[in-house]
């Protein structure tokens, strides 16, 4: 479209703007555009997570290898750490304070053993994931990745840890006499349903320790509380044999005490069923399936807070 000026000359007209009148957000739907960062759904969130698989495990086998690579012996601390808080529970609470009452010694000492070995999967996964995201802020502000790739490839990290502990933890007690047998094979179902449950808290405890950093020094605390009321060091049913049923109840069925229990159970020949909750191995499953949905979506709820603080 064109017009004459005043002068003689000819003006051009600009044609409207097919776009004009359209707000913000039509635009972007028009053009396919998205807000930088923002939280894909979590279908695709799930989807994104599978495609950098290799990359957990790589990193938490780089977190893991670079773990005691200042010490000289090396990652035989991954085995001699639980072995020693072991070797001074026993100390304290089997020869000083006799917590082992009702059980002989060669089934204390691996009932000890295993309950040490097994809680600090936990605990070391729950130190971890406080750390995740407000640890690795390089990475999270450098790259873009979905975040529970961090705390799902540090309770990765500590899943190999343990299983490279086991092979101690079989030698223990076949030292005291539980052979293998048929019933080892529940290792595999029990530690499955120990990660799910771990990685779910370790999720929930990204979250939190990237909104609060300072609650990193606070959790050890915390840990220590939830170990000394889990049966690490005692059986609960003989040890509350004289308080109200349902105090023992409630420490029996907190998961820390199933998991520990369900492991026990399938290592040591003398720790029969009699010792465990009724309907442990569905509280088990419900808790790992639980912690771990719900760990899951309320990560992913933040995801596109992380590292923007």
């Amino acid at each position: 479209m064109s017009e004459t000026t005043h002068d003689g000359g000819v003006a051009v007209s600009a044609r409207p703007s097919p776009d004009e009148g359209l707000s913000g957000a039509e635009l972007a739907a028009k053009y396919g555009l998205a807000v930088s960062g923002a939280r894909p759904g979590l279908v695709e969130y799930v989807r994104q997570l599978l495609g950098r698989r290799h990359f957990i495990l790589a990193f938490s086998q780089a977190k893991l290898t670079a773990q005691y690579s200042q010490a000289k012996l090396g990652q035989l601390w991954q085995v001699a750490t639980p072995l020693l808080n072991a070797a001074v529970y026993y100390l304290i609470f089997g020869l000083i304070l006799h917590a082992s009452k009702g059980m002989p010694s060669d089934v204390y000492i691996p009932f000890l053993v295993t309950g040490v070995f097994v809680f600090t999967f936990t605990q070391s996964s729950v130190m971890a994931g406080v750390r995740a995201i407000s640890g690795n802020l390089g990475l999270v502000r450098a790259l873009h990745f979905p975040r529970a790739a961090l705390p799902i490839s540090f309770s990765l990290q500590q899943l190999q840890q343990l299983l490279f502990s086991m092979i101690v933890l079989f030698l223990v007690a076949i030292g005291f006499g539980s052979y293998p047998s048929l019933s080892w094979v529940l290792i595999v179902p029990v530690l499955a349903l120990q990660f799910l449950f771990n990685t779910g808290l370790a999720l929930i405890m990204a979250r939190m320790g990237a909104k609060t950093p300072d609650l990193a020094q606070l959790m050890p605390f915390v840990m220590r509380t939830w170990m000394y009321a889990s049966g690490v060091m005692f059986s609960i049913p003989v040890m509350l044999a004289d308080k109200p049923a349902w105090v023992a109840d409630v420490l029996q069925w907190n998961p820390a005490a199933i998991y520990m229990d369900l492991m026990r159970f399938a290592l040591i020949d003398g720790y029969g069923s009699e010792n465990l909750p009724p309907h442990v191995w569905a509280v088990a499953a419900g808790w790992a399936v639980l912690v771990a949905l719900g760990g899951f979506v309320y990560f992913w709820k933040a995801e596109e807070r992380y590292g923007r603080g």
